[in-house]
């Protein structure tokens, strides 16, 4: 496809979804719960389809020697597409937040002023390697009542077009309007570009995947990005902390899911508690194949800690490896936080009510916790549902993004003719 036709046809597909956000503003709940409730029944009849279309991205992506990890990624599974069905029905389950007035109170002039959660509008997706995602950002914005354009991997271009197609089957079942959900059918990398301009049609750009993609997103955008630059998770183990309670938090925050952005990144512990506990969490670790890169000081008290470089602290490794760190202080530990954190997770293991409330207080993150797994910063944990993603900036969301935080409020003014004196 030519430069002008891509760019026509993302302007086009921009504008159309302007066009579309305006009619899904008023889409009643029933409609929305019916449409995703469709659609899931409509991913298992044509699971045969889909698997088809995503055997052509899977062979692609082998003749370009793709590795075993993103292929898993790639892959549309039988479970994997039952994942999907299932998903979509958790989200129809969930309350619609669309409309809701909150904080309604009657004012001395006479007037009532509420607010109101209305959707953003129109969102831009850029994503990697998942077509699953599809279907999860799909949800959630129809969901919420936006418009949303989707513009994944070229690696999974096939998947996601027959996602999005069927999507569209069912919506046009339900006399809906098909431009609700697209996806941007070329891989050339102008259409980004060109779509990261529409600051007219589009409202919100949400960019999934590595830290390079959403520097280069946000580097580009005339619209307000969501961002999630990485994912560095530290573990601070107090002087006052139960020490085997400890050590299965970190082992569990490290070796559940190390390729996760919530994995443990980073252990620092008191000296008070480093000469006992560091040698058995870092036998532990290195049973289950952990790579321990510390301070001087935790080497001291371990052979299998490793010298770190300065370039390992405050590093994102997605693998089996951390850094390790011996603190003086409650203080230090802190400091450390807000020079090497990523403002994503951190916890405190401790039993001491007063520095745990001084953690919660002053760590900057989207997830602060007290004795509990840095893995538990996740939408389903929280009881959101599916998330479209983890935002570490504050404006407008801070954390995982559920149905609640693909909306914003307006005010609303209930009047009985009452004019201003």
């Amino acid at each position: 496809m030519e430069k002008l036709e891509t760019d026509a046809l993302v302007v086009a597909m921009a504008q159309k979804a302007k066009k579309a956000s305006r009619l899904l503003r008023s889409m009643g709940t029933d409609i929305k719960n019916s449409i995703l409730l469709d659609t899931a029944e409509a991913l298992l009849d044509k699971q045969a389809l889909i698997q088809e279309e995503n055997s052509k991205d899977m062979d692609a992506a082998r003749a370009k020697g793709m590795g075993i990890a993103m292929l898993n990624r790639l892959h549309l599974s039988d479970a994997v597409i039952q994942e999907m069905a299932t998903g979509l029905r958790e989200v129809a389950a969930l309350a619609d937040p669309v409309g809701e007035v909150e904080e309604l109170r009657r004012r001395p002039s006479g007037i009532q002023v509420g607010r109101m959660r209305i959707p953003l509008g129109v969102i831009l997706m850029i994503y990697e390697s998942r077509p699953n995602v599809t279907i999860d950002a799909a949800a959630l914005c129809l969901k919420s009542g936006n418009a949303v354009i989707l513009r994944g991997g070229s690696e999974a271009l096939h998947s996601n077009l027959a996602l999005a197609a069927i999507f569209h089957e069912v919506l046009r079942r339900h006399q809906s309007d098909v431009d609700v959900i697209q996806v941007v059918p070329t891989v050339e990398r102008s259409a980004i570009e060109v779509l990261l301009n529409q600051e007219d049609c589009i409202d919100l750009v949400i960019p999934r995947g590595g830290e390079g993609l959403i520097r280069a997103v946000t580097a580009k955008s005339r619209i307000p990005v969501l961002k999630h630059y990485k994912g560095v998770c530290h573990a601070y183990v107090d002087e006052a902390a139960d020490m085997e309670m400890a050590q299965r938090i970190i082992v569990n925050a490290k070796i559940q899911r190390p390729s996760a952005c919530n994995a443990l990144e980073g252990l620092l512990v008191h000296q008070a508690i480093a000469g006992e506990f560091l040698p058995k969490v870092a036998m532990t670790l290195h049973q289950e194949g952990v790579r321990l890169l510390g301070c001087i000081r935790s080497q001291e008290v371990s052979t299998l800690i490793e010298e770190a470089t300065e370039d390992d602290w405050g590093q994102e490794f997605l693998d089996l490896a951390m850094v390790v760190r011996v603190v003086n202080s409650l203080d230090e530990a802190l400091d450390y936080i807000d020079c090497y954190g990523s403002r994503h997770t951190e916890t405190i293991i401790t039993r001491s009510y007063g520095n745990s409330q001084r953690f919660t207080q002053e760590v900057d993150a989207s997830a602060v916790m007290v004795n509990a797994s840095t893995r538990f910063n996740d939408g389903g944990q929280f009881g959101l549902g599916m998330e479209i993603g983890i935002s570490t900036s504050k404006l407008h969301a801070y954390g995982p993004m559920g149905l609640k935080e693909l909306t914003t409020r307006k005010f609303v003014v209930l009047g009985a003719g009452e004019i201003r004196a």
